[in-house]
């Protein structure tokens, strides 16, 4: 086998192999290069509880940012389903169910804030519809795009100022507050009024994906994305290696050489890096002048005999695990959690968002799990950032779990210990745990802060948001501008400004 290759991609994750297929098929030579033993990375499934025929998405669990030009370009074999319930917040005794199917039903339960909550998504909705087809073109400026989303009060409200004076404006009740702010703060250790906006652009990246904000659920789990990607890489020629630890970069600008942990070396005309900025930083044997990244999240993949039963019984399990399940995550208990973790103490009752991939694709669970009604459970945990797991890591890790488990108790009818299918089919995942398993720096999901999808230096227009201070080098994972979530987006504008630089 050759060592010299047009192209190497340094990981093999889902924008990496978006890369190495852009780039073979435009007739390119493209080795991936993958430390793990599969492909994949963080869009996988995983037989997590031995013994179990279920096959969870082990991290990233839905699909938005994944434009349809990519799948269609690319022939991907992906079945995406639309949730038909929003979301369900328990309150008390009771909840607010947001359900698409019933519009009429939601108006009653938001009451007073129902005019108010519509006006906010319908604009998000027309944001949405002009920003995201930009996402796979060269950048515009922030003065461009501001005139092409021609749309002042939503271009102030989400990209000039904190985006809880937006939410205050347009909704009173805390409940529904939380609601909104949470797609602020998904992956984001922040808050409503931060002036860094770092919330702001949390938010746009979870309400744009796909010209309308809908979150869909990959048919067979999330590693059927990643299979798909690699049968289409391997179909165009691409050379993949699984255990193949990249450990150092020479390149002089024309030519990179890449070396493995193992001695092996490879040669390349360009790289593009599936791993976060800091490591491609680290690799190239430059100090990095960018922040270190830090997540700020705590993952909780489960398998149970049985949904947990409700405090509020006007509504069936089967409906409120269906969208996502808010947990303590009114407005002002994401603010108090906020200030306990930054004062440096795990909150008492941490924010949550609970998903069930079963209920909406049941194809996840071999047919005797089905045929007993067992499901699957994801939650997230906020506001608990990787410096509070630094120096105790084990300790801080089963204090954490133990505090997620009383926050998803204290809105049940029933402690979900009742409902797992076994002792053992509970599996947690701190930001530390999230490193080590993906080489994410202090477990960032995003690989950093996330940024706007256009252009802030007006010099940068036109570019793709994908390059480096070396001109053969280029970002293509979630730490490229316009990354971050399930998307391929930066592996295809990766590929796109390296066939640029080299026709």
């Amino acid at each position: 086998m050759s060592t010299k290759f047009d192209a190497i991609v340094i990981g093999g994750g889902h924008n990496g192999l978006v890369a190495a297929s852009y780039l073979a098929r435009a007739g390119r030579s493209v080795l991936v290069l993958e430390r793990a033993e599969t492909v994949g990375g963080a869009v996988c499934s995983e037989t997590v509880f031995p013994g179990y025929d279920a096959r969870l998405s082990k991290y990233s669990y839905l699909v938005s940012l994944l434009p349809q030009q990519i799948i269609d370009e690319l022939g991907l074999s992906v079945e995406l389903l639309r949730r038909r319930v929003s979301s369900y917040t328990p309150v008390g005794d009771g909840g607010l169910l947001i359900d698409t199917a019933d519009p009429s039903g939601t108006d009653a339960r938001l009451g007073a804030d129902a005019a108010g909550w519509h006006e906010l998504y319908a604009s998000t909705t027309r944001l949405a519809e002009k920003m995201f087809p930009t996402m796979l073109q060269p950048l515009r400026s922030r003065d461009v795009m501001r005139r092409h989303v021609a749309d002042e009060p939503t271009w102030d409200a989400v990209m000039e100022r904190p985006i809880g004076g937006w939410i205050e404006q347009q909704v009173a009740d805390d409940t529904v507050r939380g609601v909104v702010l949470t797609d602020a703060l998904i992956g984001t250790f922040s808050h409503a009024h931060a002036l860094d906006l770092a919330q702001n652009r949390c938010f746009l990246y979870h309400v744009i994906g796909g010209g309308t904000g809908h979150w869909d659920v990959p048919v067979g789990g999330m590693g059927t994305v990643a299979a798909s990607l690699f049968d289409v890489a391997i179909g165009l020629g691409v050379t993949v290696m699984t255990d193949a630890d990249v450990t150092s970069i020479d390149n002089d600008g024309q030519n990179a050489t890449i070396h493995l942990a193992d001695g092996r070396t490879f040669t390349a005309t360009q790289v593009l890096g599936n791993v976060a900025p800091t490591v491609l930083d680290r690799l190239l044997g430059q100090r990095s002048t960018r922040p270190t990244p830090e997540g700020a999240q705590l993952k909780v993949n489960m398998l149970l005999s049985r949904l947990p039963a409700l405090r509020d019984r006007t509504v069936d399990p089967r409906d409120a695990f269906a969208g996502t399940f808010h947990i303590n995550e009114t407005y002002s208990q994401l603010q108090a959690a906020y200030e306990q973790a930054l004062g440096g103490d795990i909150p008492d009752l941490p924010p949550c968002e609970v998903y069930c991939h079963s209920l909406t694709d049941p194809s996840i669970l071999g047919p005797d799990l089905v045929a007993t009604g067992a499901q699957t459970l994801t939650l997230f945990g906020l506001h608990l950032p990787a410096r509070l797991f630094e120096s105790d890591p084990a300790g801080a890790l089963e204090r954490a779990t133990h505090a997620v488990r009383v926050s998803l108790d204290s809105v049940l009818a029933e402690p979900i210990e009742d409902c797992l299918l076994a002792p053992e089919c509970i599996e947690v995942m701190g930001p530390l745990e999230v490193e080590a398993n993906l080489g994410m720096p202090g477990g960032n999901i995003f690989h950093g802060d996330l940024q706007w999808p256009f252009a802030d230096d007006p010099s940068d227009e036109g570019r793709w948001g994908t390059e480096t201070l070396h001109p053969n080098v280029f970002v293509c994972g979630a730490g490229a501008r316009r990354g971050g979530g399930v998307s391929g987006v930066p592996g295809h504008n990766a590929a796109m400004a390296a066939l640029a630089a080299r026709p």
